[in-house]
């Protein structure tokens, strides 16, 4: 058996890895959109028999994936490194004889980003072991960094909270940012994690909530905050930003009303919201809030039951 020749039955066309703790949000995702594409699952793996989609609630996407046959540990490593030489292996079963063929790959050292830094550019395919002698793997994948989880040296004196982390994360995949001197609306903004992080790049940022900002956060230059709540502010009591921002705690279906408002007043040229679920996954808003052209939606390493919605009419 070849890469072209996979086993009878067993042709993936893609093979999705579910954020940690929401196998059932991609699951119920990957009905929606391509019913009855999952012919198997292990663990967070979802082999699919359609193309790749952009899922939402995977981590990562193997792009390419097939199935290799192996005569043994020493052949396993050999035809992997015979295709490329970076490989992350996500396990699933036959722990031990899995790691003794990672044992024989050139190591991956994935140390935390320093925030600024570009995603790596060398490849990093993805593996696993889905029988004793027959591997799943794909050189291709969505991201580059293991498993789709992005980790950086934080820092852990100056934010008021771990939400900054949430706009590392977004800016560095999304390799957009706000530039010096651009104005950044950030509604719901207490205790100010994300207008800490707007504030360290330059911009000026308004920030929006009931509850001021923590003290080192509010004296920052450029930074205001004024009391209120976000979902009384209207688009002509700020003119047009260059950022709306939202990392509120409120119902996704509300959000959407709230940018729904923003872009018909064509008040914002960007967004980035965080879509927090409450109880049950709210797929039908999730989906509304993808509509948008131009959107990206996705999880990230440090979301929780959430979703972070990215917006720039430009790129659609």
């Amino acid at each position: 058996m070849t890469r072209d020749t996979p086993p009878p039955g067993k042709r993936p066309a893609a093979v999705y890895l579910a954020a940690r703790g929401f196998e059932r949000e991609l699951a119920d995702e990957l009905e929606m959109r391509q019913p009855g594409c999952v012919t198997e699952r292990r663990e967070r793996l979802f082999v699919s028999s359609a193309p790749p989609i952009p899922a939402a609630w995977a981590q990562n996407i193997w792009l390419e994936p097939f199935f290799l046959p192996i005569a043994s540990v020493g052949d396993a490593a050999r035809q992997l490194r015979g295709i490329q030489r970076n490989w992350h292996c996500h396990p699933v079963d036959l722990y031990r004889r899995t790691a003794l063929i990672a044992e024989h790959l050139p190591p991956v050292k994935a140390r935390p980003l320093v925030f600024g830094e570009n995603v790596p550019v060398s490849p990093l395919g993805a593996w696993t072991l889905w029988e004793r002698d027959l591997l799943l793997l794909s050189a291709r994948c969505s991201s580059p960094f293991p498993d789709g989880e992005v980790r950086f040296e934080e820092d852990r004196f100056n934010p008021p909270s771990r939400a900054y982390l949430k706009l590392w994360e977004a800016f560095t995949l999304l390799g957009e940012r706000p530039a010096p001197g651009e104005l950044c609306l950030d509604l719901g903004a207490s205790p100010g994690g994300w207008s800490w992080v707007l504030g360290t790049l330059g911009a000026h940022v308004f920030a929006v909530d009931k509850a001021p900002l923590a003290p080192g956060v509010m004296n920052m230059r450029g930074v205001d905050w004024c009391r209120g709540s976000s979902f009384s502010l209207s688009p002509d009591m700020t003119g047009t930003v260059d950022w709306l921002f939202s990392d509120m705690a409120c119902y996704p279906g509300r959000l959407l009303d709230l940018v729904r408002l923003w872009h018909e007043h064509g008040a914002a040229r960007r967004f980035l919201c965080t879509l927090k679920f409450q109880g049950e996954t709210d797929h039908a808003s999730a989906r509304a809030f993808a509509a948008f052209p131009g959107s990206r939606l996705l999880h990230l390493s440090c979301n929780r039951h959430e979703l972070t919605w990215f917006f720039n009419p430009t790129s659609c």
